[in-house]
């Protein structure tokens, strides 16, 4: 045993499927857990020691405090000692709000905001002059030199280029006790019931006062009192204008324009938030992007006529309202519903489209009568914009949502910010300017500000701009500085997402703290896996203890401390098989050991596969930092796509690709990026894409219930002869519905005890004790098992149990065959770990019948898995592509890059610096490859 000061010690730990572990955990250490997934490693790292700090923490508030904040449960552990305050970096963390980017996450945007405001300088917006602000004894020397022995009017302004009589202001102004007003540059005498043209455009300026500038104590008093005066009036800006030449000059105390008197309010740091009404751009509410109609979505296919459903929201012909305002419009227009669409004249489409009010008579020939027709239409694409913008309905929202396109709001084009926010400057740099570069340029520029600040910018800016630098600099060290502050939070990936949230601790600086991490290096190269390395070694020299769960050889082998969990996965593992150095976990037999030490390793083909000899061919993709980027996808093959993160994978194949077929194939609806032309597509005849969002989180869902399994299952129970005596329907087996389900606990198996300002607690439900259905439910049976008998099987004994039923044993067979024998039908989803939940989602969709002619889709499917689980998942792939199907897979993990029979290597490095393709063919080819990064990593694979 370590010593106890030096060491966390956890008792007795048996949550999930820990079995009564104990285990002393070095301070100020690195410690890397790993193991198979599923074998423990989160339920001790997140679902113990995590659980536990939180539930410390939340219990030094007041009982009054807890009962809003909702308990914790205690994790099932019988002690923990030595347990720093924890804080834990996640995967699934980041908001999905669309207001949420990467410099409000890091909160570099908020220091760019507080320095805009403390030293930016303003601009006019009409002149592009520099404003300025003057105070009020300021105002009275440049009145005293300018105009010394000259008479001259002390104007305040109350109105600029506004229409209106205005009768209400003079009559007020009268009242105050002005005598004079200069209307539209012409001083006039206030007399009673003065108003002006209402439909034209007024300046006007009340004359506070006349007076001849002298250099005497009484003319400065005097002169003094006007200015304060007129400023009240005219809201801190006044205009001197000078008798003999008529001209006028502007004096504020706000930031003004000198020429055009325009002014702005003094900056603050809400002006430059797009979260702020102050700030936020007023047509798009600072999103930055507005919806509007696309016509080709509404008339999908012009060539249809109205009556047979060309406007897509409307449908075929029904006998409405809607379709007897359209034959009206024909009547007008002379069409009939039956044309085509395309037929149909410019100025009719504009009016169903857009609306219109019209009175017509049209005067028969043959009966020689006149019939008088009425159009009141609002227009389908007005119908759809307002059901869109008012409905309170989430489904009519979405309806409407199908023929819009999202695009750049045209007001601040995409800024999200107020036009007077964009014109604050620093080095002739806006704010929104800077969120829109790459960090690294950013880091750059800032690290060059000093010589373009004048003094008393810098003296108010060095602790601003040492803040950002370092937060900055963090950024770079995690390997992010492709990314710019502006990009929205919910487009980052998984890992990029936590090397966020870890860059923004480091620049927290605290000391003392436990930080727990869930596999920082999903989604990052080889090449920077030494700068994430680093970053966390930097976190544990200034004085904290960092736990990893992972499983990458790089970050195991520069560990302090290695605690390896298995022996194998969910009821099969959950004991510590090995812990100690890196050195000592090395001497171990585990698996984990045998692959570190190279006793065991995923073996390169002999030969690589030739394919079907048929391609698909994608020219001149363009999406955000692709350079015009042509590439060949050879079909029936394994293709990786790889390089450096922010390269421009997830542009080429997610957004660009993949949209491309599912609209080819599905009708998708999601706007590939831009792209010239593709070609092959008949070579394929459907797409499936496999990304890396998490399945459902509910405790009612479960692999049964997400494969879909459990369909088949309920209906091969309505099957059962007694079952079907008692007339029992599907829905009789389902838990989420009454009917079969133990209405006791709803069907969840456990009742939930609230304890007010206790953690609520959970106990096992008396009435169906825990198996979810009544009893008359429960009666059934088939080969001998109950539904939840069936529930409680691992995947493991239900393939055998269900071999004579081919559509759940296929389902159940892919489940095994990605390495998930071990886990029950019915567990909760809310209890599978990363990697499992990402295997349940690539079984389900491998489960789906292939035809041989099948392209896959795969973002990272090692997420979250162990050596020993990327060979079965890679096992389970090669068959797929063995029958002729072709995967395309978006990795950065050797291990599968090797078996690859293509390789597009995009690069060469991550944001503007990359969008190229660097190298393209088989391992060993790219293996010779000079400039590429991938390549340096893959030689030492092959050999």
């Amino acid at each position: 045993m370590l010593n106890t000061e030096d060491t966390i010690e956890v008792i007795g730990a048996r949550v999930h499927n820990l079995k009564n572990i104990d285990i002393s955990i070095p301070r100020e250490k690195l410690v890397v857990i790993t193991g198979l997934s599923g074998s423990g490693k989160s339920s001790l790292a997140f679902d113990t020691i995590y659980a536990e700090g939180q539930r410390r923490y939340i219990e030094t508030f007041s009982a009054y405090a807890r009962q809003f904040l909702g308990g914790l449960e205690r994790p099932d552990v019988d002690k923990i000692d030595g347990l720093s305050p924890v804080i834990a970096i996640e995967q699934k963390t980041t908001s999905k709000s669309p207001r949420s980017t990467v410099g409000t996450i890091t909160e570099i945007y908020d220091f760019l905001r507080l320095l805009f405001a403390r030293a930016g300088d303003a601009y006019s917006y009409n002149t592009g002059e520099k404003m300025v602000s003057y105070s009020d004894e300021q105002i009275k020397n440049l009145i005293t030199e300018n105009f010394i022995g000259k008479r001259i009017n002390i104007l305040a302004p109350v109105i600029r280029a506004r229409k209106g009589h205005y009768a209400e202001l003079f009559q007020q102004i009268t009242k105050q006790g002005f005598l004079k007003v200069r209307v539209n540059g012409e001083v006039q005498d206030l007399v009673a019931g003065m108003k002006l043209d209402r439909y034209k455009t007024h300046d006007i300026e009340i004359v506070v006062d006349r007076l001849l500038v002298e250099n005497s104590p009484e003319s400065e008093k005097r002169l003094s009192e006007s200015i304060h005066t007129a400023m009240y009036h005219g809201e801190n800006v006044l205009m001197i204008l000078d008798q003999d030449t008529n001209q006028t000059r502007y004096f504020s105390r706000n930031l003004m324009c000198p020429t055009t008197g325009i002014s702005y309010q003094n900056p603050e740091p809400n002006l430059f938030s797009f979260n702020s009404p102050k700030g936020a751009c007023e047509h798009c509410n600072g999103l930055g992007t507005v919806n509007e109609i696309n016509t080709k979505k509404i008339v999908p296919n012009p060539k249809l006529s109205i009556k047979n459903g060309g406007f897509a929201p409307l449908g075929e012909y029904k006998s409405s309202w809607i379709f007897k305002q359209l034959e009206t419009i024909g009547e007008k227009f002379e069409f009939k519903l039956t044309d085509a669409i395309e037929t149909i004249s410019a100025e009719a489409m504009e009016m169903i489209l857009n609306g219109g009010k019209d009175k017509f008579s049209v005067t028969s020939k043959t009966a020689g009568v006149t019939k008088e027709y009425k159009i009141d239409f609002e227009g389908i694409s007005n119908f759809i914009k307002t059901q869109h913008d008012e409905s309170g309905s989430t489904s009519i929202k979405r309806w409407a949502k199908d023929f819009m396109d999202e695009v750049n709001c045209p007001v601040c084009h995409g800024s999200r910010l107020k036009k007077e926010a964009l014109y604050f400057k620093i080095n002739d740099k806006n704010i929104a300017e800077l969120s829109n570069v790459d960090i690294s340029d950013l880091t750059d520029w800032f690290d060059n500000l000093d010589n373009h600040l004048s003094e008393k910018q810098k003296t108010i800016a060095i602790e601003v701009v040492k803040e950002i630098k370092d937060r900055l600099h963090f950024l770079v060290n995690v390997g992010l500085e492709y990314l710019a502050l502006s990009r929205s939070s919910k487009s980052l990936s998984g890992g990029e997402a936590q090397r966020i949230r870890l860059a923004t601790q480091i620049g927290s600086q605290l000391v003392g703290v436990l930080y727990i991490l869930d596999e920082p290096s999903i989604g990052l190269h080889q090449r920077d896996n030494e700068k994430l390395i680093h970053s966390l070694e930097q976190l544990r020299d200034i004085g904290n203890s960092v736990i990893v769960v992972e499983h990458d050889k790089d970050m195991i082998e520069r560990a302090d401390y290695v605690i390896d969990i298995g022996p194998k996965a969910g009821k099969f593992g959950g004991e510590i098989i090995s812990k100690g150095t890196p050195a000592e976990i090395l001497e171990q037999h585990t698996i984990t050991a045998m692959y570190l030490n190279g006793e065991m390793k995923i073996e390169v083909p002999k030969k690589r596969r030739e394919g079907n000899g048929k391609s698909i061919k994608l020219t001149g993709a363009t999406g955000n930092n692709l350079k015009n980027v042509s590439i060949e996808l050879p079909l029936g093959k394994l293709i990786c796509v790889t390089g450096v993160s922010g390269s421009g994978k997830s542009t080429l194949i997610n957004e660009t690709l993949y949209p491309i077929l599912n609209e080819y194939y599905f009708n998708g609806v999601k706007k590939p990026q831009p792209y010239k032309k593709i070609e092959g597509l008949e070579h394929i005849d459907k797409v499936i894409d496999i990304d890396q969002s998490p399945i459902g989180r509910t405790p009612r869902s479960n692999p049964a219930t997400y494969t879909e399994v459990f369909t088949e299952i309920r209906s091969l129970f309505t099957m059962t002869p007694e079952s079907m005596i008692r007339g029992y329907k599907a829905g009789r087996f389902s838990f989420n519905v009454a009917g079969g389900r133990c209405e006791t606990c709803e069907g969840s198996g456990v009742r939930t005890i609230e304890m007010s300002f206790l953690p609520d607690v959970y106990v096992e439900c008396e009435t169906c004790q825990g198996k979810r259905f009544n009893r008359e439910t429960l009666e059934i049976r088939y080969k001998g098992k109950s539904i939840s008998d069936v529930l409680n099987m691992t995947v493991d004994e239900a393939v055998p149990f269900f071999e004579n039923i081919p559509k759940i044993h296929r389902k159940v067979k892919t489940i095994q065959d990605v390495g998930l024998g071990y886990i029950t039908l019915g567990q909760q989803s809310t209890t599978l770990s990363g990697g499992e939940a990402q295997r349940i989602k690539l079984a389900t969709e491998l489960s789906k019948k292939d035809t041989g002619n099948t392209f896959y889709i795969m973002d990272e499917p090692t997420t979250g898995l162990h050596f020993e689980d990327i060979r079965v998942l890679m096992d389970v792939i090669n068959k797929l592509v063995d029958k002729g199907n072709s995967v395309l897979i978006i990795e950065h993990n050797m291990d599968v890059i090797k078996l690859a029979d293509y390789i597009i290597d995009i690069g060469y490095e991550g944001g503007k610096g990359g969008g190229e393709v660097v190298a393209k063919g088989t391992p060993e080819e790219i293996a010779k490859n000079k400039k590429s990064y991938t390549a340096q990593f893959l030689k030492k694979e092959l050999l």
